[in-house]
């Protein structure tokens, strides 16, 4: 049984497809998704799948445990969270707001670190699967929040597979320019996009390897297409 957040749209949606057609149950954690979320359970449910969505505000680390208690008393237990839930916006760095910034970390890498420390309390055993990006060692100057987020990610994957081995794999997929961002310029994505490129599929692919490996595998961080390079727009 899995549990994805951000799992309505875009690669989420992708990775939710994906455990999905694996024969895993699935509970799908959504914010401003409400209508995909509804679609996705809809056209999952028409397959056979058990499926459910669940409203959740991960900045709020209430929120984060409460998705997990609400999924574990629907389903009945919890294997797999997959921490995919993001967000991605341009921030330069003189006009960066402090609302800006504590919404990178708070959604992308609180907001992972408390989805884990809820969903371990209901696993015997299991996997963490946290989505992480190709390119954080490259310089994005207009996107230095996000770009800390995902490093943040990154640590905290080797940090709980130390923490949770080992009954609990934990690992991440850091996949490089996949989907254009909304807003993101169209010229610059097509030179980004250019290098190396993969697309939802192969994400979700490395997902499901992570959500299924033995658990003796932990700690690992799979880059999936390739590394952007400076990107100032």
């Amino acid at each position: 049984m899995a549990l994805v957040t951000g799992g309505a749209v875009r690669v989420g949606q992708a990775i939710s497809v994906r455990l999905a057609r694996q024969g895993m149950r699935l509970a799908i954690a959504y914010h401003r998704s409400a209508l995909e979320a509804r679609t996705l359970i809809r056209s999952l449910r028409a397959r056979g799948v058990d499926a459910a969505a669940f409203p959740a505000d991960l900045r709020s680390a209430a929120d984060a445990r409460r998705l997990v208690v609400e999924t574990v008393r629907h389903f009945g237990r919890l294997d797999v969270l997959v921490n995919s839930a993001a967000v991605f916006e341009r921030t330069p760095f003189g006009t960066t707001t402090p609302a800006q910034f504590d919404s990178h970390l708070s959604l992308n890498l609180r907001g992972a670190f408390f989805c884990a420390q809820a969903a371990t309390r209901h696993m015997a055993e299991g996997w963490i699967v946290n989505i992480g990006d190709a390119g954080i060692d490259r310089v994005w100057p207009c996107y230095i929040p996000y770009t800390l987020s995902k490093i943040g990610v990154h640590a905290l994957t080797r940090c709980l597979a130390v923490a949770l081995a080992p009954r609990i794999a934990v690992n991440c997929v850091a996949p490089g320019p996949v989907l254009r961002p909304l807003g993101f310029p169209l010229t610059t994505w097509r030179s980004v996009r250019g290098r190396g490129a993969a697309g939802p599929g192969d994400v979700a692919s490395a997902v499901a390897f992570f959500a299924t490996c033995p658990r003796s595998i932990t700690g690992r961080i799979l880059v999936v297409g390739g590394e952007a390079g400076a990107v100032t727009p």
